[in-house]
């Protein structure tokens, strides 16, 4: 082995240990680094038609975009946060005291069902309503404690979200002003042919837009919308259920219904029937025709994945990653994909006006 190599592998043995103690570094802020990122790739557009119309004066770009990004995406996720703590607060209260006990609207459901239905539950062993109920008032009181140990959790780490907050928001502000650059820095230091690096950076951005600025209008427009409906029918914790619609809707084949049918279920088996009947038809034909109206228009047909696979990536991603999964899962499937595409083509993946030259690809080191 001669000196120049022995030179080459030691540098590349520090780069690597010098990237994994930085990322280690990083790490207890990943979160606002994840959404600062996020953020800045969504408004970049915006920031690049500000650059324009102000005369390629960047920071004031910048920040008139931050403060765009604030009033539109950041405040009211926080308001919309900090009402859900306080109605989770209210409603492990009204179950803790009995106020509103769920085992008793499932003892209601079942005594209206028909003779023949509960012959059916005692020919399989299912008869044991009471255990039933006393299982999903159990559940509920725990859901609900879950709640209020999620808000005293975000009261008590008031600061830890401040310091985040505000390191996102710094963070997003030179990502604005200089992210061009940095992304080409970036894929320069890649070690990969030109036309792969373009067609994956396009992908990631793509994705994440799709991820982010589709899927969460989509979602945030069946939640409101579910949200209404049970404010409107006189459900306690409407805004509870609205914001568990909303967030349920991101999985494609399961979606809002978890929430609404057995609801539904419940007016018409204990007779109210135009509740049910009202509340069936909203949400099948106005949120459901949300997400085929809204999401191939803020999607688009190109980055759409099979329903399979986002509910997989997305169920897996929230799994490892809690909420960030849901945009981490869809994306790491979205690129697993791509690159797959292109390696089992050869490069003829690539969509058309883009070009890969596979001879200027360095060939395999056999050393």
């Amino acid at each position: 082995m001669n000196s120049t190599t022995l030179h080459y592998r030691t540098f590349l043995c520090l780069l690597v240990a010098v990237s994994i103690a930085f990322a280690w570094i990083l790490f207890p802020y990943y979160g606002a680094i994840f959404w600062g990122t996020i953020l800045a790739i969504i408004f970049a557009p915006m920031q690049r038609r500000l650059v324009a119309a102000l005369g390629h004066r960047r920071n004031l770009a910048a920040f008139i975009t931050l403060l765009l990004c604030i009033v539109l995406a950041i405040l009211p996720v926080v308001v919309i946060t900090g009402s859900l703590v306080q109605e989770g607060t209210m409603l492990y209260q009204q179950v803790k005291s009995g106020d509103l006990n769920f085992g008793t609207y499932f003892e209601r459901a079942v005594a209206a069902l028909p003779p023949s239905v509960h012959g059916m539950l005692d020919r399989y062993d299912l008869s044991d309503i009471r255990s039933l109920q006393e299982k999903l008032s159990t559940g509920a009181m725990q859901a609900s404690q879950f709640l209020a140990t999620k808000a005293f959790s975000i009261g008590q780490d008031t600061f830890q979200f401040v310091i985040s907050f505000g390191i996102m928001l710094y963070l997003l502000f030179f990502l604005l002003r200089d992210g061009s650059t940095l992304s080409r820095r970036v894929t320069q230091a890649i070690p990969m042919s030109e036309a792969y690096k373009q067609h994956l950076a396009r992908k990631f951005t793509t994705v994440i837009r799709a991820t982010v600025k589709g899927n969460v209008a989509v979602a945030a427009t069946q939640g409101l919308l579910g949200g209404l409906a049970f404010w409107v029918l006189g459900i306690q914790g409407a805004l509870l259920w609205g914001v568990l619609m909303g967030f349920l809707s991101l999985l494609p084949a399961v979606g809002a219904a978890l929430i609404w049918v057995p609801v539904a279920a419940y007016f018409l088996l204990t007779g109210a029937f135009w509740q049910g009947i009202g509340l069936t038809v909203f949400c099948v034909l106005v949120i459901g025709m949300v997400d085929n109206i809204l999401r191939p228009i803020l999607v688009g047909k190109d980055t759409k994945l099979p329903d399979w696979l986002i509910l997989i990536s997305t169920i897996g991603g929230m799994a490892l990653f809690g909420l960030n999964g849901f945009v981490i899962g869809p994306l790491v499937a979205a690129l697993f994909t791509a690159v797959w595409d292109l390696f089992a083509s050869n490069g003829e993946a690539l969509p058309s006006g883009e070009t890969l030259d596979v001879g200027s690809m360095p060939p395999p080191d056999d050393k």
